[in-house]
């Protein structure tokens, strides 16, 4: 019988993709099947705040068979009760992230028991650690489709053409959903432009004539953050998040925000001669192994 990696897809496009790239380097290691899970994830998500959009990159998309993933209320209990009775089952197994007593999550290797055949994974396993070895792979398949993004953007050309330096500012990430923190959401984009301001001076210390180009969920109020005459605000009303990804591909540096969406653009950018700033003291996930330890670290 063939083993199988089912991988439970959820929550927006950069953890999106660091569930499947962990799951990916899983299936390559032991040579398994790899299923995608494109509906457990969203089941409880009535408000539609997130949706699955690995469908959107070049992923060669192996959907998972109704009775390996939650579709409806019948399934949802059908699988606690298969959570519940696992260590009783011939086939599957239940593999979620570790965490340890203070909640934070960090590098484990996964062990997959030889004696099971379906392994079902639920995590975000954020840190390159897990898939890695398999970044050349992932360079190819995690480009968005050509059908979804505006070949003829008007920023490709800038990016290309100018010494590009990408900027992400993450403006609603407590008050996004349901339980909306607007305090933590104001605290956080403050903490987070404390920062860039800060990489911003190195960044002209080490790159001849930069041009800095803002990334935002929100681009009305740039203006009041940075000055209009050196920034250009990227500001795509199409599509607007897979174009904001795709134009990662572009620039040649990167002020890395504390979000999955910018690590993954400054991930996969590809330019020789990348530079990658991040944060020393914020971190967006609960993955103490989250920031590459390749990248400069500004305090």
């Amino acid at each position: 019988m063939p083993k199988n990696i089912i991988v439970k897809i959820s929550e927006g496009i950069g953890n999106q993709l660091f569930m499947y790239s962990n799951a990916y380097a899983l299936s390559k290691k032991n040579n398994y099947n790899l299923l995608i899970d494109n509906t457990s994830g969203y089941f409880k998500d009535h408000n539609k705040v997130r949706s699955f959009l690995l469908d959107k990159f070049e992923v060669n998309l192996n959907i998972a068979p109704k009775n390996y993933k939650i579709c409806d209320f019948s399934s949802y209990i059908k699988f606690n009760f298969l959570k519940k009775i696992q260590r009783f089952s011939k086939d599957n197994v239940f593999i979620n992230e570790s965490l340890d007593v203070n909640k934070m999550t960090y590098f484990n290797i996964i062990s997959l028991p030889l004696n099971k055949n379906n392994f079902f994974i639920g995590g975000n396993f954020e840190s390159e650690k897990y898939f890695v070895d398999y970044k050349e792979n992932l360079l190819n398949v995690l480009r968005v489709k050509k059908n979804f993004v505006d070949s003829d953007n008007q920023y490709i050309n800038l990016l290309k053409s100018s010494n590009s330096v990408s900027i992400c500012i993450r403006q609603n990430r407590y008050s996004e959903r349901k339980k909306q923190d607007f305090r933590k959401s104001i605290k956080f984009t403050k903490d987070t432009l404390s920062y860039v301001y800060k990489a911003i001076s190195i960044i002209k210390s080490k790159i001849p004539n930069p041009q800095f180009f803002v990334w935002s969920d929100y681009t009305y109020n740039l203006d009041s953050f940075f000055d209009k005459k050196e920034f250009t605000f990227i500001d795509n009303k199409k599509n607007k998040s897979l174009n904001d990804f795709n134009l990662f591909r572009y620039s040649k540096h990167f002020i890395v925000g504390p979000t999955t969406f910018h690590w993954w653009g400054a991930w996969l950018n590809t330019y020789s001669n990348k530079l990658c700033l991040r944060p020393k003291n914020i971190n967006p996930s609960n993955n103490s192994d989250f920031w590459p330890e390749s990248w400069i670290k500004i305090d």
